[in-house]
């Protein structure tokens, strides 16, 4: 029977669990935590955008609820922990570098500009409201993505995309030449 899920050659016809313990065997240090997001699909896109950069948690603070159909399954490979509060979320945070994307705020500096730590944890809110005051209060750094047509800012699921790619980028592919 031929195995049609969305899974590179290397994890084809083995089971959920099989996929899910070989990627935990190299999981990068990034760590995703997503709070307040209300259009449950962004949550679900996250997800999948995580699994696509072997994170190696994210944390659903808030409502434990999301629209897994935007996930595609690919939270059955991810370690997705649910925090009922700002408070619990933040004792697994111990030694963690807190950077919330956000571009609602003063404190917010430019994401090109951010030179991540491995130990990062990124932050994101929801469309409408953004981060809580509370939770962007605690982050060591705040940064924005940078637009340049008429809207201000990216939806929610690209933001994170698009962060996950630079941290990855600068921890990950640290020193590759540039092509010429």
């Amino acid at each position: 029977m031929e195995d049609t899920r969305n899974l590179i050659d290397e994890y084809k016809g083995l089971s959920n669990e099989q996929v899910f313990d070989a990627l935990d065997k190299k999981r990068t240090e990034l760590e995703i935590a997503i709070e307040n997001v209300e259009h449950d699909f962004n949550i679900g896109s996250i997800v999948r955008t995580a699994n696509s950069f072997n994170v190696s948690k994210v944390h659903i603070i808030g409502r434990k609820k999301y629209n897994r159909r935007g996930a595609m399954c690919t939270d059955k490979y991810l370690k997705i922990v649910h925090h009922a509060s700002i408070e619990e979320f933040l004792k697994t945070q111990e030694g963690r570098e807190l950077v919330a994307i956000e571009n609602n705020t003063p404190r917010a500096k430019t994401l090109h500009t951010k030179r991540f730590t491995e130990k990062t944890t990124l932050i994101f809110g929801s469309e409408n409201n953004g981060i809580s005051q509370e939770l962007l209060e605690e982050a060591a750094d705040v940064r924005y993505i940078e637009s340049f047509g008429s809207t201000r800012s990216v939806n929610v699921g690209a933001a994170a995309a698009i962060a996950m790619y630079e941290w990855t980028r600068q921890n990950l592919f640290a020193g590759d030449e540039f092509d010429k």
